[in-house]
């Protein structure tokens, strides 16, 4: 039976990290296959001490110290601790199916897969995260993200909780560190370019915290879209359509709004694209809001926050990385992340 190691990159999670650790705790995996390190960035809320209790408890769970801070270079540390077979990559603001590990290892039996995850279920304890979590599952808002809400097994470009063979990891590399967001989707770039295959499989189950706060979900896609263009950059890729989009609604907006002053037919058709958007938005709020008339305040203006930030955050990235080349830029970018 293969053996696994779930690594957990986490800092200041105190509300969430016990419900974490106890979903695999609860793995109908057996639990002398498989161990959990908890690898955080050295947080100062309790979430340490909360952590050193299951350790304790379990001899399989160990808590590991991320001097580092961000979250590669803490899954990196776990990555090179592991001796097991294969790795799995999950978030301390999120729980697990009691088979994910059992599905991963099933899946990554086929050697051709060099990366299987499954959809994540987007969930909240208040009307505003509700109305993000249901936003984040609509293709309207993340477009062709299907580790959001795919129903069927596929091959795609990346999943979010990434289950790897330590070999495959041993022969492409690790987690980029200096990527504190979009880290997953380099590795999995990597992961195709090397000839293997990424599966999603509907088997594979978890569940995820979204946020509350619309203004650390703004800061959140922001950087998405930031740091989006830097594994553009280092693999001379271009962007996909979904990544493009938000960009674009963003420049013809700044665009419209200058020119349009000036120029009639330029004033016309930014006024045709915000209508057709908010008729979208309009549209695709009424199909999510499954009769919940609370969340009609949140989720038309979640739409916007969730493309416009990408969008000016990956505009800011193409200057950062493409214009301008500043590390100044960067590193502030990076410590905003943590």
């Amino acid at each position: 039976m293969d053996t696994v190691s779930i690594i957990i990159p986490c800092r200041n999670e105190e509300k969430y990290i016990s419900e974490c650790l106890d979903s695999f705790m609860k793995q109908t995996y057996p639990k002398e296959y498989f161990e959990v390190f908890v690898c955080d960035g050295m947080s100062d809320d309790s979430t340490r001490d909360i952590v050193k209790k299951y350790e304790e408890k379990y001899g399989n769970v160990k808590l590991i110290d991320n001097n580092g801070y961000t979250a590669p270079k803490g899954m990196n540390e776990g990555i090179r601790k592991s001796n097991a077979d294969i790795v799995i990559i999950f978030g301390a603001h999120a729980f697990a199916d009691k088979d994910f590990i059992k599905y991963n290892v099933e899946a990554l039996k086929n050697k051709e897969i060099g990366c299987a995850g499954g959809p994540i279920k987007t969930i909240s304890e208040d009307d505003k995260g509700t109305a993000v979590a249901i936003a984040m599952s609509s293709p309207f808002g993340v477009g062709n993200a299907l580790f959001r809400y795919a129903h069927e097994e596929t091959f795609v470009d990346t999943v979010a909780f990434g289950a790897y063979r330590k070999e495959v990891l041993d022969k492409i590399g690790y987690f980029d560190d200096e990527l504190v967001r979009n880290q997953d989707d380099e590795l999995n770039y990597r992961v195709v370019k090397n000839g293997y295959k990424v599966l999603l499989t509907p088997k594979v189950k978890s569940s995820y915290y979204s946020r509350s706060s619309l203004r650390k979900l703004w800061k959140q896609y922001y950087q998405y879209g930031f740091w989006k263009v830097r594994v553009m950059q280092k693999h001379g890729k271009p962007a996909s359509v979904r990544h493009l989009v938000p960009l674009l609604f963003v420049v013809t907006n700044i665009l419209g709004i200058l020119l349009g002053a000036f120029i009639k037919p330029v004033f016309y058709l930014w006024i045709l694209e915000v209508c057709i958007y908010l008729i979208g938005d309009l549209i695709a709020s009424l199909k999510a809001f499954k009769g919940n008339f609370k969340l009609l305040k949140y989720i038309p203006l979640i739409f916007p926050i969730l493309h416009v930030s990408y969008g000016f955050g990956f505009l800011r990235g193409l200057f950062s990385f493409y214009v301008f080349k500043s590390n100044k830029i960067i590193e502030k970018n990076t410590k905003m992340s943590r």
